[in-house]
């Protein structure tokens, strides 16, 4: 099986969405820990799933270039020790059947299930697609902070999953904040899944703390009632655009064992470097 930097990245007429230079970095990252988790858990786990949900095309192209790259579900069939199961949910039409056929085209023997539509719409679709007693791995590649906490609830009461969570803290919540903190929205009461959090808002604003610092707490403490370990908030990796300055979001795990988190903790620790990912495993 070709890995991922074997993979030729010649303009194959599928779509290819434009993404922003910092997509590498995310990818990486994601990369390395779906490499770590399956390989990890393949002698303690009879079986593995890999979801993602938000998969996109596939591909990318980095804004303002001609380069093109791979996404993470594309990567995440390619890591050494490949999971059991992929599943892979995608609400745009055109991009879901980009994704299908690329994976075809790359690992045409792999177990794949491709859900379509909105996930938070599609949670029981989802579970379907994945057998009770696997261990499933669930990337959330969101654009802006439209993923449900209900979603991640639903997910997690029926299926012993990890969650790897993009959160667009400063490239959405940020920038909306006058309109999410006002009283008839409840953009942040659905992801944080919860109503009440205002309250603590205006309180936290007399400590001067930063809106994209708050919200990163309060979603840990609504994985915690789920009973997954609260994560230190300086695992939950910033990424920034360096020369604007500019946070963009948080990539943070959320698990209910130990182990994961040291893989984690060795995604942020080797995630930067030249290292191969699959040179980690045996770390």
């Amino acid at each position: 099986m070709p890995n991922e930097e074997e993979l030729p990245l010649a303009d194959d007429g599928l779509t290819c969405p434009e993404v922003g230079a910092w997509t590498e970095t995310k990818h990486r990252l994601v990369s390395l820990n779906s490499t770590l988790f399956s390989s990890g858990m393949k002698a303690k786990w009879s079986h593995r799933t890999y979801l993602e949900l938000y998969s996109g095309a596939g591909r990318g192209k980095i804004r303002g270039t001609s380069k093109l790259i791979l996404g993470s579900p594309l990567r995440a069939l390619t890591v050494k020790d490949t999971f059991d199961m992929y599943v892979f949910c995608e609400e745009d039409v055109e991009n879901l059947k980009a994704l299908k056929t690329r994976s075809q085209e790359i690992t045409p023997s792999a177990s794949v299930a491709y859900v379509p539509g909105d996930c938070n719409l599609r949670t029981s679709e989802i579970l379907k697609e994945i057998p009770r007693g696997s261990l499933t791995l669930c990337f959330a590649d969101p654009f802006d902070i439209s993923l449900r906490f209900e979603t991640i609830r639903s997910l997690a009461h029926s299926r012993s999953i990890d969650f790897l969570i993009l959160l667009a803290l400063g490239m959405d919540a940020n920038r909306n904040y006058k309109h999410y903190v006002k009283d008839d929205a409840d953009k942040i009461d659905n992801f944080l899944g919860s109503e009440s959090w205002r309250v603590r808002w205006a309180s936290a604003q007399w400590d001067a703390v930063k809106f994209t610092r708050f919200l990163a707490d309060e979603f840990a403490k609504s994985m915690a009632t789920l009973k997954y370990i609260p994560p230190p908030r300086y695992t939950m990796k910033e990424v920034r655009i360096e020369e604007r300055n500019l946070a963009l979001y948080r990539l943070a795990l959320f698990s209910k064992s130990d182990v994961a988190y040291k893989f984690w903790g060795q995604v942020l620790k080797y995630g930067t470097d030249q290292k191969s990912l699959f040179d980690l495993t045996c770390l």
